[in-house]
């Protein structure tokens, strides 16, 4: 029995939450590894000046109800400081050898820090190790001095590393806590768009909104969806 979500066209009716279709390609393109990261995203953020910062990112959990995203990254960084001065981003998945690409609008919030803490917990210990050892999007004198500033963080953290980082000296790597500067961000999704790629340039194409009324730190009051559908 074919998957309806993974139909070749949206169906007549649009369907009532288009989230579940989102959720259903990820997974998809994941199940197909369409590509080295079929999580990947592109995130764009807006600065005080009103320019688009755009870059790549990684989508580490998804959840359909009640309807947002989650991406991690160092809080002093440069999207991390655009988010803190106005919230709404729009992200962008493609997954051309499937011929589909999504778009999703919304409000990003940081994550609890529960939430951060597990999955910073979840991480290998080098990315854990790369969470402190680097300040995020701040100027840089050369590759070396970054190495020797990873390394002189990590013996403060009680690690003592070789000189390439590629290995430590001793037998035991101790538990890194989450740096209070890294964690996540919940996007959540007050505009979806669902593009499917057709012959002929007879796309399928169709558009969703949702009102985002903010409850707490992390969370909103949703709205229904309302669906159009649009030209290709």
């Amino acid at each position: 029995m074919n998957d309806p979500y993974l139909n070749d066209r949206l169906p007549d009716n649009l369907p009532d939450d288009p989230m579940h279709w989102v959720a259903a390609w990820i997974a998809d393109a994941t199940d197909k590894a369409v590509k080295r990261n079929p999580n990947a995203m592109a995130l764009v953020t807006v600065s005080d000046d009103a320019l688009p910062s755009a870059r790549m990112v990684l989508c580490k959990d998804f959840h359909a109800d009640p309807g947002y995203l989650v991406f991690y990254t160092n809080y002093r960084s440069v999207k991390a400081r655009q988010i803190a001065g106005n919230p709404n981003v729009a992200v962008l998945f493609h997954w051309d050898q499937l011929g589909r690409q999504v778009r999703i609008g919304g409000q990003a919030v940081r994550s609890p820090a529960a939430e951060s803490d597990a999955y910073f917990a979840s991480r290998d210990w080098g990315s854990q190790l790369g969470a402190w050892g680097s300040d995020q999007s701040e100027p840089l004198e050369s590759r070396g001095a970054l190495i020797r500033q990873v390394g002189k963080r990590a013996m403060k953290l009680g690690v003592n590393v070789a000189k390439n980082l590629q290995s430590i000296i001793g037998s035991e790597r101790p538990v890194l806590q989450r740096p209070e500067h890294w964690g996540g961000y919940r996007v959540w999704a007050s505009s979806v768009e669902l593009w499917i790629e057709g012959k002929d340039r007879i796309h399928d194409r169709a558009r969703w909104e949702r009102q985002l009324v903010r409850q707490d730190d992390d969370a909103f009051v949703t709205g229904a969806w309302t669906g159009t559908r649009l030209q290709p």
